[in-house]
């Protein structure tokens, strides 16, 4: 599950570099801040689905910087401690959840893990491009970028 890892070491690294992008941009527009709020709840609520927990954060917030902060680091430690636990068929396995639309699901956890890498990567766009608009300059947080800058497999960029 090595890359399962990776991918979530990116998730955290790219998390804390928009999250400094959203905090240093000193006009920054509110919709910047309220996509990073959603993009830390979202991996929040689809983490505790895994792990079978209610949510205690909803979809859409609005979340200081602290909490924000608070949030990503929580999100990526219980993220990064389900997939050290997780082996190949546990991968496979179906999670039952009810989304926020009240529907139910049965998804293999490896798809819900890389869901929510993609999320995190068209939300972090977004607020690129929001930072962008109102004259700041928002952190890299390409995947490539990641991996040239990381350090070697099991260490934390």
């Amino acid at each position: 599950m090595e890359y399962l890892q990776r991918l979530i070491d990116h998730l955290g690294w790219a998390d804390q570099r928009v999250f400094e992008s959203v905090r240093d941009a000193t006009a920054g527009p509110p919709a910047a801040a309220e996509l990073l709020s959603h993009l830390l709840a979202a991996e929040h609520v689809w983490y505790v689905r895994l792990v079978g927990r209610p949510a205690t954060v909803p979809v859409w917030p609005i979340l200081s910087v602290a909490d924000c902060l608070r949030l990503a680091e929580d999100n990526l430690a219980g993220l990064r401690r389900y997939v050290g636990e997780l082996d190949p068929v546990a991968a496979r396995t179906g999670i039952t959840y009810t989304n926020s639309a009240g529907q139910t699901f049965t998804t293999p956890a490896e798809d819900i893990l890389l869901h929510v890498c993609l999320h995190g990567a068209y939300h972090r766009g977004q607020i690129a491009l929001i930072l962008r608009s109102g004259g700041a300059i928002p952190a890299a947080t390409d995947y490539i970028a990641f991996i040239r800058g990381a350090p070697p497999a099991g260490r934390t960029p």
